[in-house]
């Protein structure tokens, strides 16, 4: 009678066991999660469809921006000529074009300019042209630091005074100076007193470097060719690029790549230029080219607008701080405006934001600030005899030409893309 017993007790337990069974409850959860799932598959497919709204929303208005920038750019309307652009340039890559040219002759067209100082010579080739379009100057004066620059440019106005102008030493005194244009006004003191009083009838600045100093490995410019890292614009100058990189202060080389080459991610290419010096530092520009590949993520690895976008800020900001490109620039607007003729013109061609705000700034306050857009009687004199002039803020002291400055016509920046960034701002000395 026990066994008989024991099975009934043991079905009974075994009852009870299977009534406390997991698997309804498991199928209720499974049900239950296939409903979560499906939720959650709408919930994801409208936020899909919400980021790809909001996406598009954002690519319109970066769009609009875009085309508002555009609009809002005083674009040159000259246009260049194609077949003597080709005659002259080819498809020479390490030629120097210079940048503006039509533009910069439209600047200075009205001013008898008898008086000229080009403080940034480069290969000479916007002297030479002004000085052929200005038969009436009797005094030229030429500044630039770099030796090579210096005397490509000497012999490009030498021969235009040959050739072409009709003009000849005797009738022109041309003076070129291995010298930075920070001493613009000593320079002219020491030739001749007589410039400065009155004072000079045209001075143009142009910022941008020089194909012949980027093409030259050597001078450590270039991101893309490998060379010592130098980027002095006057080789007898004692600080390098290397210097900077393996023995200025950990802060001093961040505070470069932020304020000057504008780096978003300069705090961890400064940890990684520092962390360098442990194994010898940096002495190339290979080597650092290559320090900031290894630094970039690898989705920005290839193409402009990764690697190569960085390296050239960074070469950037330290060729600005080599320089000291941004103070000498400053000073020198006022040095410049203070040498001009009543009725002169100081033209300058920036070729990045920092120099650009610089100039612009310099502008205004030369103007004390109390200048204003001008719809005066004077302005539309000026519109009706220069075309070029669209809007201009009106001092005592000056008058801004460019409110905005004038930047490449769409057949210049296909011509030579070099020149897309470029942007010319002038002011009149009154």
């Amino acid at each position: 009678m026990a066994m008989p017993a024991a099975t009934a007790s043991a079905k009974s337990l075994l009852k009870r066991l299977l009534s406390h069974s997991s698997y309804p409850t498991a199928t209720k959860i499974s049900n239950y999660r296939f409903s979560i799932s499906a939720t959650n598959k709408a919930t994801y497919a409208t936020l899909r469809s919400k980021n790809k709204s909001t996406s598009e929303n954002q690519r319109e208005k970066q769009k609009q921006k875009a085309e508002v920038l555009v609009k809002r750019r005083t674009r040159s309307e000259r246009e260049i000529d194609e077949e003597g652009f080709s005659r002259e340039y080819g498809n020479d890559n390490s030629a120097h074009v210079p940048v503006l040219l039509g533009e910069v002759l439209d600047v200075f067209a009205s001013v008898p300019l008898k008086s000229f100082v080009d403080c940034t010579l480069g290969a000479g080739g916007h002297s030479a042209a002004i000085i052929q379009a200005h038969p009436e100057m009797e005094f030229y004066v030429g500044l630039d630091v770099d030796p090579i620059a210096h005397q490509i440019a000497q012999a490009r106005i030498n021969d235009v005074l040959g050739k072409d102008s009709g003009l000849s030493k005797k009738d022109l005194r041309v003076h070129t100076h291995l010298k930075n244009f920070r001493s613009v006004k000593t320079v002219l003191q020491d030739i001749d007193v007589n410039p400065l009083n009155p004072g000079v009838q045209g001075i143009l600045m142009d910022l941008g470097m020089s194909s012949m100093q980027v093409n030259n490995a050597e001078r450590g410019f270039s991101v893309l060719c490998d060379g010592p890292l130098d980027m002095r614009m006057n080789p007898q100058d004692s600080l390098r690029a290397e210097d900077i990189l393996n023995l200025w202060p950990d802060d001093e080389v961040g505070r470069i790549l932020r304020d000057y080459g504008e780096e978003s991610n300069w705090f961890s290419l400064q940890k990684r230029i520092v962390r360098a010096r442990l194994t010898g530092g940096l002495h190339s520009t290979n080597e650092l080219v290559g320090l900031i590949r290894n630094s970039t993520s690898w989705t920005k690895k290839g193409g402009r607008q990764g690697w190569i976008k960085t390296a050239t800020r960074v070469f950037q900001a330290l060729r600005i701080a080599v320089n000291d490109e941004l103070n000498t620039l400053k000073n020198s607007i006022y040095s410049c405006f203070d040498c001009l003729a009543s009725g002169g013109r100081l033209a300058v061609i920036t070729f990045h934001s920092l120099e650009d705000r610089i100039v612009k700034q310099a502008f205004l306050d030369i103007v004390n600030k109390e200048g204003h857009l001008s719809n005066s009687p004077k302005f539309e004199t000026y519109k009706e005899k220069e075309a070029w002039i669209k809007q201009m803020v009106q001092g005592p002291n000056a008058c801004v030409l460019t409110k905005r400055p004038i930047t490449p016509s769409e057949s210049e920046e296909r011509l030579n893309p070099r020149s897309r960034s470029a942007k010319l701002r002038v002011i009149e000395k009154v």
